[in-house]
């Protein structure tokens, strides 16, 4: 911690950081739980379809691939503009802005629930609303890292913490849904509804940041430290024949933090790869017809890999081995490929060309802890240690570009899904 620096206190600074990660993510966790809501929307369609137009059971049946392609490629590409765009654009524009804008969309999505709409323009409409979420999701993402970047490196901690607990949030959403086995229609309604609160919470919570004197110091401190940024360069690279008398550069960032940055995207890479695609169609060990086997997979897929996701996450706030220029760390890392064949190999149907080897539910539980865990605590420890290997006005950028590679992890992990899937 810089000297003089005053204390967070109350930890109200923290206690925001973990809202506004819960902001990022609970958006799109929602609209992943209410698949069956949208599915149904599908279904609607009248006795006699129009020439050329397509019978509902394609549009249902392309829809989570479609749904998938357009939430991970404007969340690549936006996270890519906003590293190189974030010091054009003011920090409250970007963030402020964002959360706004999700704000609006959710409210439309609710109430689109209560509007009638024939199958094909509620799928375009549905579509584009992914998109602008997915979006401003990625502009607000690499904004909050860009944040924690130039505080200790304890508060990116909170930003993942919060992203593991809006999943958390929506896997009890989903199991609560089932419970209650009210209309799917009526579920869909409180879950946009709710999003639309936590956003209003998450926005309040970051019009009360700059007023925090904590939050106030160390953004002083990273205005000077820019001001002064090429006399800093300067120092940093006398042997570089005068270079240092331009602003470092991305590349000459991303030099210094490769290794984390591919590390965390591998790591996400090998996560949305296997799940939800893999995982959730895996089934319960009991049967079809047990009162188990409705909430297997809310329960044992979505509910436990999100609880142990959040407890990885949370964890970097107590213990950060190995440490940043471990060797051990990327090599955790790939070693996380072995929960692919695992996965797998348990009980996922249907299935064409591997064996079942993992039949009970107990094992397909057991991968799923040490699965989530890992991703969680792997990945929060990358996303502290990135903006740390740089100078210090270098961190907010060196925090963008670790956004943009988590992102890059998510996108090519939602394209080897298809793979992973086909292969069982």
């Amino acid at each position: 911690m810089a000297a003089g620096a005053p204390t967070d206190k109350f930890h109200g600074v923290w206690w925001i950081f973990l809202m506004l990660g819960v902001g990022t993510l609970l958006p799109w966790n929602f609209f992943m739980t209410a698949t069956t809501y949208f599915v149904s929307r599908l279904k609607v369609w009248s006795n006699e379809t129009a020439a050329g137009e397509e019978p509902h059971g394609v549009l249902e049946a392309r829809f989570s691939n479609v749904m998938t392609l357009c939430a991970m490629l404007p969340l690549l590409i936006f996270t890519c503009l906003n590293s190189f765009l974030h010091s054009r654009v003011p920090q409250r524009v970007r963030v402020a802005g964002s959360l706004l804008v999700i704000m609006v969309v959710f409210l439309l999505t609710a109430l689109l629930v209560k509007v009638p709409m024939d199958p094909p323009k509620f799928f375009l409409v549905t579509m584009v609303n992914i998109v602008i979420i997915n979006s401003f999701g990625a502009v607000l993402q690499g904004s909050l890292f860009g944040m924690a970047a130039i505080l200790p490196a304890s508060y990116t901690t909170p930003i993942m913490s919060g992203q593991g607990l809006a999943g958390t949030f929506a896997a009890f959403a989903m199991i609560c849904a089932i419970a209650s086995g009210r209309d799917v229609e009526e579920v869909a309604f409180g879950y946009f509804i709710t999003a639309c609160l936590v956003i209003s919470l998450s926005i309040c919570s970051y019009f009360m940041l700059p007023k925090l004197e904590f939050f106030q110091f160390h953004e002083q401190q990273q205005e000077r430290r820019q001001e002064k940024g090429e006399e800093q360069v300067n120092l940093a690279s006398e042997a570089d024949a005068g270079s240092g008398k331009e602003a470092a550069s991305m590349v000459k960032i991303f030099q210094k933090i490769w290794v984390l940055a591919l590390s965390v995207c591998f790591t996400f890479t090998v996560t949305i790869g296997t799940f939800p695609a893999v995982a959730a169609d895996t089934k319960s060990s009991l049967g079809q017809g047990s009162s188990w086997d409705l909430y297997f997979v809310p329960v044992a897929c979505f509910l436990l890999f999100n609880l142990c996701d959040w407890g990885g996450r949370s964890l970097t706030a107590f213990c950060t081995w190995p440490g940043e220029d471990s060797r051990l760390l990327p090599v955790l890392m790939v070693a996380r490929v072995a929960f692919v064949p695992l996965f797998m190999l348990c009980n996922v149907q249907p299935r064409l060309h591997l064996p079942v080897y993992f039949q009970h539910d107990a094992f397909f539980a057991a991968f799923m802890v040490a699965f989530a865990a890992t991703n969680g605590y792997l990945a929060s420890l990358c996303m502290c240690f990135g903006p740390k290997r740089v100078l210090p006005h270098e961190a907010e950028t060196a925090g963008a570009i670790m956004a943009f590679f988590l992102s890059l992890g998510l996108a090519l992990g939602a394209a080897m899904s298809f793979l992973f899937r086909v292969l069982v």
